[in-house]
C-alpha cells in the first residue's frame, strides 16, 4: 500500500487515522506537491491522482480515491476497533456518517467560510449550516461520540473540516465538546512535527506563515 499524502491537506486526516491504529509504519508514505492557497505548491508528476489531489491510496495498482472511501477501505483493511465492520449493528450509522462528512459538513463549511451559503440553490444542494449543526447534536445527545459511546474514524472524518473553521463552532456545547474529545484522542504532537518537516522538504513556508499565527 503506498499514501500519496502532503503536509497540511487533507491527506494529514488519513495519516492521523494510521497513526491511532498504530499502522502508519504499515503504508509507504510518498510526500508529494499539491497546488495551494496563494499560488503556493504545484502539480506533482510523482502524483497519480488525476486531479493532483491527495489524499490517495494505492492497493495493488488499484487506487482508492476521497477521504470517506480511503478510510472505509483502511479501517476494513485493518479490522480496526476505529472502523464498524460490515457484520456490526453500527455498520449503516458508521456509512452515512463517512459520506456525510464529504457531501454535506465540508461543503457547507468551506461555502459558509467563503460567505456563499446564503441562497437557495446551496441550501438546496446540502442544507445549511444551522439543520447541519442540528444534526450533529441530535446524534451527540444519544451518545459521547456520533454513533456510540466509542470514537470512529467517522468522528476523525467528520470533526477533521472544523480544525480548519474552528470559529464556526458553538463556543459551548454538544458539538464542541465532542470536537474537543476527537482532538485529544488524536496524537497532534506527531502529527504537527510530521507535517513541519514535510513542509520543510518540500522547500514550503509553515503553516504559520502561509495562514498566520493562530
Amino acid at each position: 500500500m503506498k499514501l500519496y499524502y502532503s503536509p497540511n491537506s487533507r491527506s494529514t486526516g488519513i495519516l492521523s487515522l494510521l497513526r491511532m491504529m498504530g499502522k502508519e509504519t504499515d503504508v509507504d508514505i510518498q510526500t508529494v506537491h499539491i497546488k495551494r492557497q496563494g499560488g503556493l505548491g504545484k502539480t506533482d508528476p510523482n502524483n497519480p491522482h488525476p486531479e493532483g489531489k491527495v489524499p490517495l491510496l494505492e492497493v495493488d495498482g488499484h487506487f482508492i480515491r476521497e477521504r470517506g472511501a480511503i478510510t472505509l477501505w483502511l479501517t476494513d483493511h485493518f479490522d480496526s476497533p476505529l472502523g464498524r465492520g460490515p457484520n456490526t449493528p453500527s455498520r449503516p450509522d458508521y456509512l452515512s456518517w463517512l459520506f456525510y462528512y464529504g457531501s454535506i459538513v465540508e461543503p457547507i463549511l468551506y461555502l459558509t467560510y467563503l460567505d456563499l451559503a446564503d441562497n437557495d440553490l446551496i441550501r438546496d444542494w446540502c442544507r445549511d449550516q444551522d439543520t447541519m449543526f442540528k444534526t450533529l447534536e441530535t446524534a451527540l445527545s444519544k451518545n459521547t461520540f456520533l454513533i456510540d459511546d466509542d470514537l470512529s474514524a467517522a468522528d476523525l472524518l467528520v470533526s477533521a473540516p472544523f480544525q480548519w473553521f474552528p470559529h464556526l463552532i458553538p463556543e459551548t456545547g454538544l458539538v464542541r465538546d465532542w470536537f474537543d474529545r476527537c482532538m485529544a484522542a488524536q496524537d497532534s504532537k506527531f502529527i504537527e512535527e510530521y507535517d513541519a518537516q514535510r513542509m520543510k522538504d518540500l522547500g514550503l513556508p509553515t503553516i504559520e506563515e502561509i495562514y498566520g499565527e493562530g
